[in-house]
């Protein structure tokens, strides 16, 4: 059709889209277009045929949550039974076990658990920092838990940052976004953060000097519009900051959770990331999830994004249906017999904080 040709060429010529041309794309660009297209974007920042990973672990530090966001299979509310808080040494044991296998990345993931002031946080990073320097590093949290505790904490997100900072954290996550409209967290998450918080607190963490991510979460009820929303906020977002390391999408797990629903197909996740890779033009990192599409996620490799990280825990998403494969070596073997180089990277270190 006339309008996918001319937007084909402003990519091909270095171009931007917008929001409107990228639904012409969704509906009318077949597979092999979108690859083709997200593959000239790939191409303005890494090597065709190299993509890179990492082998982390996600630490769920509680499980005590007041969010009650209904996708999530994971959260008890405090004093119900089941709850729990990770003992300091917990903490270490599985930080001992990711460098056993040959991991160096930890994310640390929650949720809104009210007995838990921020120094307790601050001072869970700086004994994970004293003991382990620079062998390991963090995701400390991610953007919704940040801005429960600087909320909770009575402090600015810029305060809340600085303190996170002093405590050796260098990262703090876009987790938690999952699809940033207002409607979406009507429906869904009406106890969480707006937008605007999200952003707010956002900023005042790459200001602070922190590194932070994009993330996307699809496969709920969300529409192609709020999709689109989604990524053009993080763009806008990283046209005035350029502040995101990376963009990951992962797809919801239905299972266990009030929400229900049912996963969505491996092709609509790829051709998303390929979306993602041409709309989010100044991101230079796309990231692909194995941690919820296993094998899957490497053929995503072929619309666009880069990189991908091989997950040995993520309760949260175990809970929900996520089947963790802890064979790393023939997970490498997917994308090597799809005609890729994979190089292990590790996390960057913020040039301030460097």
């Amino acid at each position: 059709m006339r309008g996918l040709h001319s937007i084909a060429a402003r990519i091909e010529s270095g171009g931007r889209i917008d929001a409107a041309e990228a639904v012409t794309l969704w509906r009318h660009a077949s597979d092999e277009e979108l690859q083709r297209l997200a593959g000239l974007v790939r191409a303005r920042y890494h090597d065709a045929d190299r993509a890179t990973y990492m082998v982390m672990r996600i630490i769920n530090y509680t499980n005590v949550c007041v969010a009650q966001c209904d996708y999530c299979a994971f959260y008890v509310l405090p004093n119900q039974s089941g709850g729990y808080v990770l003992s300091r040494d917990e903490v270490f044991a599985k930080i001992d076990g990711l460098l056993e296998v040959g991991g160096d990345l930890v994310g640390f993931n929650g949720g809104f658990n009210p007995k838990l002031p921020l120094d307790y946080y601050c001072d869970l990073f700086a004994s994970v920092r004293e003991r382990y320097g620079e062998r390991v590093e963090f995701y400390a949290l991610t953007v919704a838990e940040f801005v429960f505790l600087a909320d909770r904490a009575g402090l600015s997100y810029a305060d809340a940052a600085a303190r996170l900072r002093d405590a050796g954290v260098h990262w703090v996550t876009g987790g938690g976004s999952e699809i940033l409209t207002e409607d979406f967290r009507a429906r869904h998450a009406k106890f969480k953060y707006t937008v605007a918080d999200y952003f707010d607190a956002q900023k005042a963490i790459v200001e602070a000097g922190l590194k932070t991510t994009a993330t996307m979460v699809i496969g709920f009820d969300e529409t192609l519009d709020e999709r689109l929303e989604h990524l053009q906020r993080t763009r806008d977002f990283q046209d005035e900051t350029g502040g995101l390391f990376s963009f990951l999408c992962w797809t919801y797990k239905p299972y266990g959770t009030a929400f229900g629903g049912r996963e969505i197909e491996p092709r609509e996740y790829w051709r998303h990331i390929a979306l993602s890779r041409i709309f989010l033009d100044n991101v230079v990192h796309i990231r692909t999830s194995v941690l919820t599409q296993n094998e899957e996620a490497f053929r995503a490799l072929d619309y666009g994004a880069d990189d991908f990280d091989l997950p040995i825990e993520d309760e949260v998403t175990q809970k929900a249906g996520a089947r963790i494969e802890l064979d790393l070596e023939a997970l490498l073997e997917v994308p090597r017999s799809l005609g890729y180089t994979v190089e292990y990277r590790r996390a960057e270190r913020p040039a301030l904080l460097a």
